[in-house]
């Protein structure tokens, strides 16, 4: 289904500093990978090439044990293996975004540590609760933390959190307010709102990138989210913010595909999008975000990708990904590891919130088209940035969702 709507009230100015410069400087570490490191012996997990041996949507992984932990005495500074297991969320490994940013981070922290991971691939969410605690009981290994990547874990988790209070967790872009449990949630709004700004700025504007055009006679773009709830309620209201910021005339069509796995669908929703007259549509649809790539393809349009920097970990699709609204998970999944491999839970227990001004989201350009782009697309993205960490501006709902 899809609407419109047009609101808005601000202007633009031109500044000297670029967001093109810090998006390139971070781009390296956005260059996930799949693969499991040190994967050992939980049913249902992934295969040593990040493969899942069945469909992933039977809830298999995970149920015939894995390991409890209880965090607190499983590492001394790096002497000892630290276990880790990482708990996907529904769309799955091999997403090129959300899960696959988040190992990535454990991957890189067991470079540098002597960190084993166990990588379980569950994707249907009624089967959370059941995973999480047979991880926590399982003594072969002692994991001596539990990622969970997404808040579709966070209902389990204020369950199994009580239930289990000697194990630690990571719960992503969510918390549980309990002693063991590390909340870290990236402020999805802000980096929406900026994605945004950078649709309002572009679609008056002309480009064209190996037969990719904008249309400067239409102001209209598009919405494609996932599951029509709170959490991506947030980064539509603000990517209408966003562009409201630059233009309040220009036209937004929002459609929601129901699930973040579906590809056809997300297809389907955006090319009526692009024949409607859409030149540029964001997506926070996670694995199912492709298919608004697929669709711009076909259409000669533009997108912007959600989570990582998708024109490097989605090259097939870098001649429409004008740019990516990223959000550092792997800084976050590495900052944990350590803590715990150093027995610091302390500096990660409670919730975090990275944003704007921490450096923990931002719009970084693609990189076959970010060089296409005029100057007023990075000075509108530095002046958007500055006023929302000045509170000069007000970004609708928060990092957790409306």
């Amino acid at each position: 289904m899809t609407d419109s709507d047009n609101h808005g009230d601000g202007s633009t100015h031109s500044l000297e500093t670029t967001a093109s410069d810090r998006g390139s400087q971070r781009r390296d570490i956005l260059k996930v990978g799949a693969g499991a490191v040190g994967i050992a012996g939980l049913a249902g997990c992934l295969t040593d090439d990040g493969s899942n041996g069945s469909d992933g949507s039977d809830g298999s992984d995970g149920s015939d044990g894995s390991d409890g932990s209880d965090g607190s005495d499983g590492s001394d500074g790096g002497s000892d293996t630290t276990n880790v297991a990482i708990v996907s969320s529904p769309a799955g490994f091999g997403d090129q975004a959300f899960n696959d940013l988040a190992l990535d981070g454990l991957q890189n922290a067991a470079e540098e540590y002597d960190i084993e991971i166990q990588q379980v691939e569950e994707t249907n969410q009624s089967n959370y609760q059941t995973v999480q605690s047979q991880l926590a009981e399982s003594g072969d290994p002692d994991y001596d933390l539990i990622v969970l990547v997404s808040y579709n874990h966070t209902q389990a988790l204020q369950t199994n959190a009580e239930e289990y209070p000697d194990q630690n967790w990571m719960l992503i872009n969510a918390s549980v307010d309990q002693p063991n449990v590390a909340g870290y949630t990236w402020a999805n709004h802000e980096m929406s709102f900026q994605a945004g700004v950078l649709a309002g700025t572009m679609t008056t504007r002309e480009l064209s990138h190996e037969g990719n055009s904008l249309d400067p006679d239409e102001s209209v773009v598009g919405f494609v989210g996932g599951v029509d709830g709170s959490l991506i309620n947030a980064f539509e209201r603000a990517y209408r913010a966003g562009v409201e910021w630059i233009d309040e005339e220009i036209e937004v069509n929002v459609g929601y595909i129901g699930n973040y796995t579906d590809t056809q669908t997300a297809n389907n929703i955006a090319t009526s999008q692009y024949d409607a007259g859409a030149d540029i549509v964001y997506h926070a649809a996670a694995a199912a975000g492709q298919g608004v790539f697929q669709a711009a393809q076909e259409a000669d349009r533009f997108a912007i990708g959600v989570d990582a920097d998708q024109s490097v970990t989605l090259p097939d699709y870098q001649d429409v990904i004008m740019a990516s609204a990223v959000k550092y998970i792997n800084e976050g999944t590495y900052e944990v590891a350590e803590a715990v491999v150093e027995d610091d839970w302390s500096s990660v227990q409670g919730s975090n919130v990275l944003g704007l001004e921490s450096g923990g989201v931002e719009v970084v350009f693609g990189q076959a088209i970010g060089d296409s782009l005029p100057d007023v697309a990075a000075e509108n993205l530095e002046e958007s940035r500055q006023a929302i960490i000045d509170g000069e501006v007000t970004v609708p709902c928060s990092a957790g969702g409306c």
